[in-house]
């Protein structure tokens, strides 16, 4: 049992010397000493914005590098293990020395994924927002379950959810909402997300029980930082104030609390209602707005490139990214990747990163 692990020992040296040259180590050492010795200049903290994002920086080298010293530190624990029951031909260390390889293989998955999430604006915060499709109140319930959906994963994954916007139903459901996923990676894992899904099930609300499909489409941004260099001229910009509607308590409902921002060259719209104060809103509003206009930027370059690549990418109704069917059977099944799986409860409670991981994979796969 023990010279039969041989081969998986050296299997798992492998993957961690492969993981040492994605994560380029070296170089983040030198990079780690360069940051500390910046962070300590007598000036380095008069820039406050600055010196946060620095330090951001250096923490998340430091984490990469460490955690990567642990998985070998833990590999080094285990080889020894094996090496001494080799040696005194004790076959009652295999169980542990099987586990243990377990636990690293796993730590080495968790580091490639993150190192997937090397994109310039993958750390930001994202914003993320729902939009129901055609089919009144059956689609506007499917938006408000997505809603639910996100906000469980991102309870479960570490991140803070605020509502920017919400726009309800008029029987049912939800017909928009926007929300600021905040935390570490949050638009590196949601920009997965980005696209159509599409809901098949017997509709609670057709009193002959007939089957429907619904469709709600989901948009994600990363939040842009005023580092960005991404010029806005307020007088392109309209901004009209309301009445806010829905939940937010008497004060929201009773003064023109809500924003819209309007950027008249693009047509780009903006708005913000669940601030407690106009300010406050208008302030939330313009991060949108900024947002959404380096998106459409983002997007421009991206259509130039597909056109040198000779591609064609469509994002529309129509070509949606997942299936959800609740009838005639359940499941779950992403058309990208043809991930999927029977547990659809599971997935509505925002078990969702089988999906997130195999679109990541699936596009650093593609980059190679």
């Amino acid at each position: 049992m023990l010279e039969d692990l041989r081969v998986l020992i050296t299997d798992t040296k492998k993957k961690i010397e492969e993981m040492g040259a994605s994560l380029d180590v070296a170089h983040k050492k030198e990079k780690i000493a360069e940051l500390e010795y910046k962070m300590g200049e007598p000036a380095f903290w008069d820039d406050t914005e600055n010196a946060q994002k620095v330090s951001t920086e250096l923490n998340t080298l430091k984490d990469n590098v460490e955690r990567y010293q642990k998985l070998i530190d833990k590999y080094d624990d285990m080889q020894i293990l094996w090496e001494m029951g080799m040696e005194d031909n004790d076959e009652s260390v295999c169980d542990e020395v099987e586990k243990e390889i377990k636990v690293i293989t796993a730590a080495l998955d968790q580091l490639e994924l993150e190192i997937l999430l090397s994109g310039r604006y993958d750390s930001n915060n994202a914003i993320l927002t729902l939009h129901a499709g055609a089919g009144g109140t059956e689609a506007q319930d499917w938006t408000q379950m997505l809603l639910r959906m996100y906000g469980r994963w991102a309870e479960k994954n570490g991140f803070t959810v605020e509502t920017v916007d919400l726009l309800p139903g008029d029987e049912a459901g939800v017909k928009s909402v926007t929300l600021m996923i905040k935390g570490r990676n949050a638009y590196g894992y949601l920009k997965s997300e980005k696209g159509v899904h599409r809901l098949v099930r017997i509709s609670p609300f057709d009193a002959n029980a007939r089957r429907h499909t619904s469709f709600s489409a989901c948009d994600v941004m990363p939040e842009i930082d005023d580092n960005v260099d991404l010029d806005i001229n307020m007088a392109d910009v309209r901004v009209d104030t309301y009445r806010a509607s829905g939940a937010g308590g008497q004060h929201i409902n009773k003064t023109d609390s809500a924003v819209r921002m309007t950027h008249i060259p693009t047509g780009v719209v903006a708005q913000c209602q669940n601030q407690r104060s106009q300010l406050q809103n208008k302030e939330q509003c313009l991060k949108l707005l900024r947002a959404r206009l380096f998106e459409l930027e983002l997007q421009k370059k991206e259509e130039e490139l597909a056109k040198l690549e000779g591609e064609q990418q469509k994002i529309e109704w129509g070509s949606q990214i997942r299936s959800y069917v609740f009838h005639p059977y359940n499941l779950v099944k992403d058309h990208r990747t043809n991930t999927e799986t029977s547990d659809i409860q599971a997935v509505m409670d925002g078990n969702i990163n089988l999906f997130i991981e195999s679109y990541l994979r699936a596009k650093a796969n593609k980059k190679l």
